[in-house]
């Protein structure tokens, strides 16, 4: 099983208000954590503080990232596309592939803040209903060539988004979610599950579901990964984990000072023996 780390925000207490030292301070997170072994980092997407906001543009921060590792996977854990135009998303992201040389894992999900979809002018009550497509037109721009789109939600003439992601056909793409609909979505839509633990079920027994799914839809279940996203650093849990057929444990990194999450990065080096 491999090892990614979630950073949990953009705060760090005694760099409030610095945006160059808090830039600065991922820059030495991204090197300490590919030095001890993380086979992959994440970020997430929420914004305004006011409104529970931890991770505004998810690309930008991958896109730096991408720069300063070499080996390390870098994942959106995850990109609410419904919030945005599922054309950006795609050049975006694609962009970020390129950069990586091919180390993108695209995460998309639906969010969980009203107020942001407010805010951003985008309605919030049929986002569920948008993702799929908006999944549906990322893959699409993903392929190469030119199509137009006349959907339920979106619509657009004949295009062709540039660049093009590195990762042939396309770079993974995982969503997140526990509900029988969302495990609907990922053998439809995705190449993984992003499930959350601690959420009243018992991961084993929803890995068979998903993978019954699968098999019902006709679709290989090996053809699916499986990241739980803010896994317990727990020895046993994690074993259980990676004998349950789990292939990657994304650990959270705390909000807390520079030198705290540091020191929490080589607290977990132990468990990526």
């Amino acid at each position: 099983m491999k090892f990614g780390y979630y950073i949990l925000n953009t705060y760090v207490p005694e760099l409030d208000g610095d945006s160059t030292a808090v830039y600065t301070h991922w820059l030495e997170q991204f090197d300490a954590a590919e030095s001890l072994g993380f086979d992959s980092l994440w970020v997430t997407e929420h914004h305004f503080r006011n409104f529970g906001g931890m991770m505004p543009s998810p690309s930008v921060i991958l896109a730096a990232a991408a720069q300063r590792t070499k080996r390390m996977r870098l994942g959106a854990a995850v990109s609410i596309i419904p919030m945005h135009n599922p054309l950006r998303i795609a050049e975006e992201f694609a962009m970020v592939d390129q950069l990586s040389g091919g180390r993108l894992n695209f995460g998309a999900g639906r969010g969980m803040h009203p107020m942001e979809y407010t805010v951003f002018g985008y309605d919030w009550s049929n986002a569920q209903k948008r993702l799929p497509e908006a999944l549906d037109i990322v893959t699409r721009a993903w392929s190469g060539g030119e199509f137009e789109w006349q959907g339920e939600h979106y619509r657009f003439p004949k295009l062709r988004v540039y660049p093009q992601p590195r990762q042939k056909p396309h770079p993974p793409i995982i969503l997140g979610g526990e509900t029988d609909y969302t495990l609907r979505r990922v053998v439809e839509y995705c190449d993984g599950w992003f499930p959350r633990p601690g959420r009243g079920y018992e991961i084993k027994e929803q890995l068979a579901r998903l993978h019954r799914m699968a098999e019902e839809k006709g679709r290989d279940p090996k053809t699916l990964s499986t990241s739980v996203f803010r896994a317990p650093p727990d020895k046993a849990t994690l074993r259980e984990y990676d004998e349950a057929g789990i292939d990657r444990a994304v650990l959270e990194i705390p909000d807390e000072s520079r030198d705290e999450i540091l020191r929490v990065l080589d607290r977990y080096a132990p468990l990526l023996a």
